[in-house]
C-alpha cells in the first residue's frame, strides 16, 4: 500500500493537473472532467486510509466530479486478491470494458494510479483508446523497470551480489 504523503501528492497532482487543463482550455467539458483511479498492489478501490480517502479529498475539492476507483473482482477481498495474483492483459482488458460501458467517460476521464495501478492505466492509454484518456497521473509506477533488493549494500555484500546473480538468472527462464 502506498503511504499516505504519496497519496496527498498524487491527489494534489490530479488537482493542479485538472486546473491546469481548464486554465488552458483544452477541456470544453461543462462538468468537470470524471477521474478513474487505479489502486497499487495489495490495496483495494475503496480502502478508507488510502484510495477512498483520495476518492472523498477530490469529491469534495471538486462538486459534482464523477469518479470511479476501479475494483477488479466482485468483492474488496477479491480485488486486493487479483492486484497480486490475477494476470495483468485480464485485468486490462476488463478495465477496458468496464470505461467503455460508463456513459459517464465517453467523451474523456482524467485517469490516476499508485504504482501498480499507474503501470497499468498506462496500459490503458495505450489499448483502449475509447474513451479517451485526456491526462495520466501516476506516483510510483515502475515505468523504467526495478533493479535491486531494499537495504541490501552495493556489490561491497556477497550475500546480495549472490541473491541478485541468482534473481538475474531467472528473471527469464521459461520455467519461471
Amino acid at each position: 500500500m502506498a503511504s499516505s504523503s504519496c497519496l496527498w501528492l498524487l491527489a494534489l497532482a490530479f488537482l493542479l493537473g485538472s486546473c491546469t487543463s481548464l486554465a488552458l482550455g483544452h477541456l470544453d467539458h461543462p462538468a468537470p472532467l470524471p477521474l478513474v483511479i487505479w489502486h497499487g498492489m495489495g490495496d483495494s478501490c475503496c480502502n478508507p486510509l488510502s484510495m477512498g480517502a483520495i476518492k472523498k479529498m477530490v469529491e469534495k475539492k471538486i462538486p459534482g466530479i464523477h469518479i470511479l476507483s476501479l475494483e477488479i473482482g466482485k468483492t474488496l477481498e477479491k480485488d486486493v486478491e487479483n492486484s497480486f495474483f490475477l494476470n495483468v492483459d485480464s485485468q486490462v482488458t476488463t478495465v477496458c470494458q468496464i470505461l467503455a460501458k460508463d456513459p459517464k467517460l465517453q467523451q474523456g476521464y482524467n485517469a490516476m494510479g499508485v504504482s501498480q495501478g499507474g503501470q497499468f492505466l498506462r496500459a490503458v492509454a495505450q489499448r483502449c483508446p475509447s474513451p479517451p484518456m485526456v491526462n495520466l497521473i501516476s506516483v510510483g509506477e515502475q515505468h523504467q523497470g526495478v533493479f535491486g533488493l531494499p537495504q541490501c549494500p552495493g556489490e561491497s555484500s556477497h550475500i546480495c551480489d549472490f541473491i541478485r546473480k541468482t534473481l538475474n538468472a531467472g528473471a527469464y527462464n521459461k520455467a519461471i
